[in-house]
């Protein structure tokens, strides 16, 4: 049975941290890896398996961490009334929004003068978050539904694009094609079109009823579990007829190791249906297995997922901060680490900075050993002020 309003699920907690902590892996990698500059580590005809698993894994965490954001907004629910809960979600996802641009693009940039604005998860979020607002005051299984015709319908507007930099190309790049706009010096990075994410979330929130104080735990594991295969043979299947659900097929390689690779190789943005299939399969098997009782190990993780805002922004000062001073120290300038007219790892200065990948993740772990006491610390915060309405917010 689920506790009382405020306590926290741990198996939630537990899915969400392991994710965030990958997620760290994927920007330590950017950061720090000698081949960042050089290709794309999902290109088969340039990468390694250890340098395409490295960044495959990653594409668990954006879809992860917003179904639970919607399972957490249905948690939210269960003690708010609905007029509550949409004020919640509509503030929270502006918030989350002006975060991104303001906080999280500075992170990534540090550039004062935001000549380059980046919209990536915390913006889709943001933006789901919103839509859900308005979502969650239809019928339950109208929201399941819209949250499913996006997930399984979005790819068929693949073939459609709208050129130049006119508001009718920002819209539908902001809809549905990642794209890149300047306006009066100011570089727009659409790197997260907002479609499919919405419908990730919807889905979550729909999810989230497993979660009712009433509903039983044995039921919901055996839910959850067959959720999850399902998810995962429907991704199988629908990927080994190559017709739809991805606008990059998959195809035979010269080893089996690499038409493996291929067959993984799904779309991130926008995240295509085979994509959240192939993430939110296995989260959801997580979830059905992860109701234990956490150790000493699992309970450090669940920290981070109970911070998820603060650690997401701690992470990103961190890790560039820290870039910069690696930059320094092995002869390059510090000065292209800081990305005033473009993305970081675009820049031409730092061509031949970085190291292997095994010393990537000797970083990544060194980050991973920092940031703890710091994710700690404000989780205590959090809990011993649950009156503070503003901490529900970061």
């Amino acid at each position: 049975m689920l506790p009382a309003r405020n306590k926290r699920i741990e198996s939630i907690d537990l899915l969400r941290g392991t994710v965030m902590i990958i997620m760290a892996l994927d920007h330590v990698r950017d950061y720090f890896h000698k081949d960042a500059y050089l290709y794309d580590p999902t290109d088969l005809a340039h990468t390694s398996a250890f340098v395409f698993f490295t960044r495959w894994i990653t594409h668990f965490c954006a879809p992860v961490f917003t179904f639970l954001a919607g399972v957490s907004a249905r948690l939210q629910s269960f003690g708010k009334s609905r007029k509550e809960l949409s004020f919640f979600l509509m503030t929270r996802g502006i918030w989350l929004m002006l975060a991104e641009l303001l906080i999280v693009t500075l992170g990534w940039t540090f550039n004062p003068f935001y000549s380059v604005l980046i919209l990536q998860v915390i913006w889709a979020i943001g933006v789901s978050m919103v839509s859900l607002s308005l979502l969650i005051r239809l019928p339950q299984p109208a929201i399941l539904a819209i949250g499913l015709l996006l997930i399984f319908g979005h790819n068929l507007l693949d073939g459609i694009h709208v050129p130049g930099n006119t508001p009718g190309a920002f819209l539908w790049s902001f809809l549905h094609d990642r794209s890149i706009f300047t306006e009066d010096h100011v570089t727009f990075l659409v790197g997260y079109p907002v479609l499919p994410w919405i419908g990730i979330m919807a889905a979550g929130y729909s999810a989230g009823e497993l979660y009712h104080r009433e509903y039983d735990p044995a039921r919901r594991k055996r839910v959850l579990i067959w959720l999850g295969l399902g998810a995962i043979a429907t991704f199988i299947l629908i990927r080994a007829i190559n017709i739809y659900g991805d606008r990059s097929h998959w195809s035979a390689q010269d080893t089996p190791l690499f038409t493996l690779l291929s067959f993984l190789n799904t779309t991130k943005y926008p995240p295509s249906l085979l994509y959240i299939l192939m993430t939110l399969g296995p989260a959801l098997l997580f979830l059905a297995f992860g109701e234990v009782t956490l150790n000493r190990f699992t309970s450090k993780v669940a920290v981070f997922g109970r911070v998820p805002m603060f650690y997401y922004v701690l992470h990103i000062f961190l890790i560039h901060a820290l870039a910069i001073v690696v930059a320094a120290s092995t002869g390059y300038r510090w000065q292209d680490m800081v990305s005033l007219t473009t993305w970081v790892t675009d820049v031409p200065g730092l061509k031949g900075y970085g190291f292997s990948l095994p010393i990537v993740y000797l970083i990544w772990i060194g980050v991973m050993i920092v940031l703890y006491p710091f994710s700690k610390r404000y989780d205590i915060y959090k809990r011993s002020h649950r009156e503070k309405w503003w901490l529900s917010y970061f």
